[in-house]
């Protein structure tokens, strides 16, 4: 008797639904907190639109808008990358309370900018009203026990030894988390100690680049600080193109990088300290 032939299965292939999932199995608070302010996203976008109160120059939910999108991306590459932690990290207690103390962070820093907007006053450098000066510092504390989690994860997956991912990769990952919170943290704390972004310029939103904002008529420290908390994103992106291209084991080239990344961010802090707009050549 001839055996029929069946068709072969179809290819898997991974798509937004599949990489959801995965997120949400490996690391479901994280998960769950970057969809949430994604959705955030959408009532701001319909009040920028109905409330014409401008602070600066520019509407005042355009800044609340700016940060959950951010902290969105922030979580979700935090949820991506929970597959590459030692096996049960994510279960442990002790982890579960950071990353819980991570969550409560980031909803303290989007009631307070949120707050904020909905006042038509300032949440970031205020301090002329005492409740949002008393407010700041905590705030800031509350950001960088945020952005410690980027270090954390790189420490968590650098003593990963059962990591069977390309050399490259895995340096990739490593490098790019771990750079991520020292460079905020130097960005960030000279903006916080000079009481605001601007160095020489208006400041005001009016004047800034196209969709960005950064200033064009003087030196915006939020450059330096907009590269430094996605070195999380840069170096990873670069290893693992050179992982398709074939070089898993280009560790060397990853470090290069790496620090070639930490200089150039550290070119633009210089840059606007020095009080000249990034990218003068666009206007």
């Amino acid at each position: 008797m001839t055996a029929l032939a069946l068709p072969a299965p179809a290819p898997v292939r991974a798509g937004p639904l599949t990489l959801w999932n995965r997120m949400r199995s490996d690391e479901p608070l994280f998960a769950a907190t970057a969809l949430f302010l994604a959705l955030l996203v959408i009532p701001m976008l319909a009040a920028a639109m109905i409330d014409p109160r401008l602070h600066l120059g520019e509407n005042i939910w355009i800044k609340p808008i700016k940060f959950a999108v951010a902290l969105s991306v922030y979580t979700a590459t935090l949820a991506i990358f929970a597959r590459f932690l030692p096996a049960g990290t994510t279960g442990r207690i002790a982890y579960r309370l950071f990353a819980g103390a991570v969550v409560f962070a980031i909803a303290a820093e989007m009631i307070w900018i949120g707050a904020a907007a909905a006042m038509g006053t300032s949440s970031h450098f205020n301090v002329d009203e005492p409740v949002w000066a008393a407010l700041y510092p905590v705030m800031g504390a509350m950001a960088t026990l945020l952005t410690t989690a980027s270090a954390v994860y790189a420490w968590q997956i650098a003593r990963n030894r059962a990591l069977t991912i390309a050399p490259a990769l895995k340096t990739g990952l490593v490098w790019g988390l771990g750079l991520t919170l020292p460079l905020t943290l130097v960005t960030a704390g000279t903006m916080s100690s000079l009481n605001g972004h601007n160095v020489g310029g208006s400041g005001m939103g009016t004047e800034g680049l196209w969709l960005i904002g950064w200033l064009r008529d003087g030196g915006d420290l939020r450059v330096a600080h907009f590269f430094a908390t996605h070195a999380m994103h840069f170096v990873p992106a670069f290893a693992l193109a050179l992982v398709w291209l074939g070089r898993p084991q280009a560790v060397r080239a990853v470090q290069l990088v790496a620090l070639g990344f930490s200089t150039f961010v550290l070119g633009t802090f210089a840059q606007a300290l020095a009080g000249r707009p990034f990218l003068a050549f666009i206007g």
